[in-house]
């Protein structure tokens, strides 16, 4: 009995120390843009400039911030551009009962945009996200004018190689009563420890922006997130195999980025994209390794200006 008396004062005690972290962490770093509303769901974008719309996907550590230079860039070159908290990540909210995977995602992408009145735009989709943008280009290929895929993931299997941890921790934060209760007592603190030498393989070899390191220990382990983060890589390997045999169908302009230095199987998930998309162009940066938008904004933007000027293959 003083064993489990014990156990649920430390659990209680994590609980409550875990949510004076969330709020410490969105006092420091508020929510710096607006909200539309998808399918009953409020989603955090931001967004700068007039013209050619264009829409910034993020990858699996943040959200928009990623894109906090393209933004401007993009803007500046004549373009609006819209940089999306996916859900559950920042400051968007994420279906509670429905697992969110990449189509789900693409389908509250189109609701939002809709409302926004951005249409046919470019998808900027980064790692995670390409999955997002490929299975946007499938559901509705009329309503897009091209894709940018900035180090996309876009296989499964030997590509995407998620690792035991990383799946199991995705089904018990599935599982509503314990997931909430993990999310919300020990995986904060384990995630806050993880944080750094998980940005750091992102980032190398090129150095972390300042800054970012603090913003992403603060956002990304607080428990929405991190629910958001794991079940997205659940979510992938379960459904992103369905639509691989469907990418040569994509008849959109698509250019593909990436870094000659990145440590995450560019030749698998780049490569092979670009090969099976017969009239994709590939770019490929030197001396640049995985967080394209946050080290090559410039890149990015010249991409887009690619995309428009290619012709969509008949």
């Amino acid at each position: 009995m003083c064993a489990i008396t014990g156990v649920a004062a430390v659990m209680l005690a994590l609980y409550a120390h875990n949510q004076r972290e969330v709020r410490r962490a969105e006092n420091a770093f508020p929510p710096r843009g607006s909200f539309v509303t998808a399918e009953g769901l409020r989603l955090h974008y931001v967004c700068q400039g007039a013209g050619q719309p264009v829409v910034l996907l993020h990858g699996g550590i943040l959200s928009s911030c990623d894109y906090a230079g393209v933004l401007e860039l993009a803007a500046e070159a004549g373009f609006r551009a819209i940089a999306f908290d996916r859900p559950g990540y920042g400051y968007s909210e994420r279906p509670r009962r429905d697992m969110a995977t990449p189509a789900v995602q693409a389908r509250l992408l189109r609701e939002a945009l809709s409302v926004l009145k951005a249409e046919r735009p470019v998808l900027v989709a980064h790692s995670w996200s390409g999955s997002l943008a490929l299975a946007y280009a499938l559901a509705y290929p009329d309503e897009i004018a091209g894709l940018v895929l900035l180090a996309p993931g876009a296989y499964a299997g030997d590509a995407y190689p998620a690792g035991t941890a990383d799946l199991l921790i995705g089904r018990l934060l599935r599982v509503p009563w314990l997931g909430g209760l993990l999310a919300n007592t020990v995986l904060p603190p384990l995630a806050r420890l993880l944080v750094k030498p998980m940005v750091t393989a992102a980032f190398s070899p090129d150095p972390v922006p300042p800054g970012y390191l603090e913003r992403a220990r603060a956002l990304w382990s607080r428990p929405g997130q991190l629910r958001a983060n794991r079940e997205d890589i659940l979510a992938y390997v379960r459904t992103v195999p369905q639509w691989e045999p469907r990418y040569a169908d994509i008849r959109t302009p698509v250019v593909i980025v990436v870094g000659d230095a990145d440590p995450f199987h560019p030749a698998l998930q780049a490569g092979r994209l670009h090969r099976e998309i017969g009239h994709s162009r590939l770019v490929v940066l030197p001396g640049t390794a995985h967080m394209i938008p946050d080290v090559r904004p410039e890149a990015v933007v010249e991409a887009v200006h690619m995309v428009l000027k290619h012709k969509q293959p008949s």
